[in-house]
């Protein structure tokens, strides 16, 4: 089973017939089916009883240090750019064109090298990091626009709620209120592709034919659709811990962190994203 998140699809950490995926496991539990990395000579081997003889810690396994480490320096990598961009890229009357110019063409370049990393076969940290500055670039233009023509503390607000989302659903995960099994991963990329089609159609039809398109992201149906989102990304950070979780005990490599780092930061992102939408569509009803 393939791990996605709502924007990008990635590789996981098991492998199964060749191709790299994620295998959904029963909460609490290894994943359903043999070792990816049976071959491994650094993996737990199965069937070590606790308290018993131990194989000695390797340091070329993933770890959950690795794992926070590698996402600190990633999402820093965001911040910082969105930060630059904030001060460097000033939005204004005079230069607004111009600053949501080089924000869409972050976007896109942000995109392409996110893609790139998610159809290879190995992570390739200089991609993420490419990734993590242009999509800073991204946020710091936006967020600024949304700061100075709708509420100078919306921006505050949504790295609040984004850090509550994920606080949350950590907290969920590990008391075992969150258990991701198959059921549970069918169903969110199921709600996950159909959410994407509506953003998609609805962006066709605002490129053609002006406006808001079908009203998705605005008004009402705005917030509706925002809050949709934001549910989302919580039910994929839930598939990235037990991503993460199942690297982990399957004695991943240590390279694969990034693939965690690169996944983590790519659904925070879009936490983000639909949190400062749905708050702009709210402070600017005021």
């Amino acid at each position: 089973m393939r791990s996605s998140n709502p924007v990008f699809s990635r590789r996981g950490f098991s492998r199964d017939n060749g191709q790299a995926g994620f295998t959904a496991a029963p909460a609490g539990g290894p994943a359903v089916g043999t070792n990816p990395y049976a071959t491994n000579p650094y993996a737990p081997q199965q069937g070590t009883q606790l308290g018993g003889p131990q194989a000695p810690a390797r340091s070329d396994v993933m770890t959950i240090d690795d794992v926070v480490t590698r996402t600190a320096m990633t999402l820093g990598t965001v911040v910082l750019t969105a930060v630059l961009s904030w001060v460097l890229l000033p939005v204004d009357d005079a230069n607004l064109g111009k600053s949501y110019g080089i924000a869409i063409g972050a976007a896109l370049i942000a995109f392409v090298f996110a893609m790139i990393q998610s159809f290879k076969r190995t992570p390739v940290p200089a991609l993420i990091f490419a990734y993590a500055a242009f999509e800073g670039v991204f946020l710091g233009v936006i967020s600024n626009a949304v700061s100075t023509y709708i509420s100078p503390g919306v921006v505050i607000q949504a790295v609040l709620g984004t850090m509550a989302v994920f606080a949350g659903v950590l907290i969920a995960y590990k008391m075992r209120w969150i258990r991701v099994t198959r059921r549970f991963y069918g169903f969110v990329m199921a709600a996950a592709m159909g959410f994407l089609i509506l953003m998609a159609v609805n962006a066709l039809f605002a490129l053609f034919g002006g406006g808001d398109g079908l009203g998705f992201r605005s008004g009402g149906l705005g917030i509706l659709f925002g809050v949709v989102g934001i549910i989302l990304g919580a039910c994929f950070l839930a598939l990235d811990f037990k991503q993460v979780e199942d690297g982990v005990a399957y004695g991943a490599p240590r390279e694969e962190s990034w693939l965690a780092a690169f996944g983590l930061t790519v659904t925070l992102v879009w936490i983000y994203t639909e949190m400062l939408r749905v708050l702009s569509i709210l402070q600017g009803n005021d």
